[in-house]
């Protein structure tokens, strides 16, 4: 790897963003951080809204999740699951409604048209803004890398002993966007029921503020994608047999071979499995989905030591990650068409990764939520 390419990619993209990063061992260092996490929680009394109020109409495109109050995060028969965690938190959710489906490039391009945005992975990339997140004295890369472009994926050709070295399978690709995933020679077209990737979490606001939703948070995430079910370790139950059945995951040896026994290799059109029991669809594998939350490895050990119930929380007010302490990541959830069994299986309701804000990736998108208040405003 060259060395503009590897600032690049260690410094900004490979660092902030990754497919399915094992959880680092705790040190003393990250013991001893003192983090900040969700302050406006309070014990008070709280009706909780479950039930879709009469006269509120479902908005096309879009589910009612029923509100309640459930355990977030890894539950004790899960054997894969990562200390960011653990331990499980008690909180309230009121209901919601969320898009049935990942936003599809249909959905995006009209967003597009209709306001001429630009996303992050179009346009070039800012020195100045990039020197401030990756380590102080590095090198600034030549202008051929400074291009707009964004991360695609790479088969290794042999064997990846170190499962830690992500850049083995990520390639920072010149001329790739959401109109061209996969690469400048890539395309859309015929695409238009696919979920769109390498979109940004700033991209994926804008769209939000378009359309008149938001992001969900990561609490709202996991109650929709639970669908009632609250004490399995996959949004269908426990059975990890079925998942060719029930997600778009890697299976084979990652990353060297797929042997697509669900039937995809990358992404899969929207619909392509069955959806959970409140009817949304690819909650697992596919692509991963951009949250609210600021992504703190200490999230969930700071707030189980509070020893209450968080009523609608919006998660950590500021980000950590302890190997990439320079970048400011947002939670993403659901797992992708990357996660294998054999690596991280992010495809289970409570793995969550974080990804830097100004991060697209081929693996990556959204989808959005309203509440009832959001749509009585409109």
């Amino acid at each position: 790897m060259n060395k503009g390419v590897q600032v690049l990619g260690l410094g900004l993209f490979f660092l902030g963003m990754v497919n399915c990063k094992p959880e680092p061992k705790e040190n003393k260092a990250q013991e001893k951080v003192a983090v900040k996490v969700e302050e406006t929680a309070q014990v008070v009394e709280h009706t909780i809204l479950s039930k879709k109020p009469e006269g509120v109409a479902v908005p096309d495109g879009m589910v009612w999740v029923s509100g309640t109050t459930f355990k977030q995060g890894a539950v004790n028969s899960d054997k894969m699951a990562m200390d960011h965690e653990k331990p499980a938190i008690d909180v309230t959710v009121d209901g919601f409604f969320m898009d049935a489906t990942e936003v599809t490039n249909a959905q995006f391009a009209a967003f597009v048209k209709a306001t001429g945005y630009i996303t992050v992975a179009e346009k070039g990339i800012e020195w100045e803004e990039l020197k401030k997140q990756v380590p102080p004295g590095t090198e600034k890369p030549h202008d051929s890398i400074l291009q707009p472009g964004s991360l695609t994926f790479k088969k290794a050709k042999s064997t990846v002993p170190n499962l830690y070295d992500f850049s083995q399978w990520w390639n920072w690709t010149i001329g790739a966007d959401w109109k061209h995933p996969n690469g400048p020679k890539s395309t859309i077209k015929g695409k238009d029921n696919y979920p769109v990737v390498q979109v940004s979490y700033e991209d994926a606001l804008a769209y939000c503020e378009w359309a008149n939703r938001r992001l969900p948070t990561e609490a709202e995430w996991e109650l929709a994608s639970r669908a009632g079910s609250y004490g399995t370790i996959y949004n269908w139950g426990d059975d990890e047999s079925v998942l060719k059945e029930k997600a778009n995951t890697w299976e084979g040896e990652f990353p060297v071979e797929n042997i697509i026994a669900d039937g995809f290799e990358l992404r899969a059109p929207v619909k392509s499995y069955p959806p959970n029991a409140y009817g949304l669809y690819d909650m697992a594998g596919n692509v991963w989905e951009w949250t609210s939350d600021w992504y703190n490895t200490n999230y969930y050990k700071e707030i189980s030591d509070r020893n209450t119930v968080l009523i609608n929380p919006a998660g950590a007010v500021a980000p950590f990650t302890p190997n990439n302490p320079l970048a400011k990541e947002r939670v993403i959830k659901g797992g992708s068409f990357l996660c294998s069994a054999s690596y991280c299986a992010s495809y289970r309701v409570s793995a969550r990764m974080g990804s830097s804000m100004d991060s697209s990736l081929e693996h990556t998108g959204f989808r959005t939520v309203a509440t009832v208040h959001m749509l009585e405003k409109n």
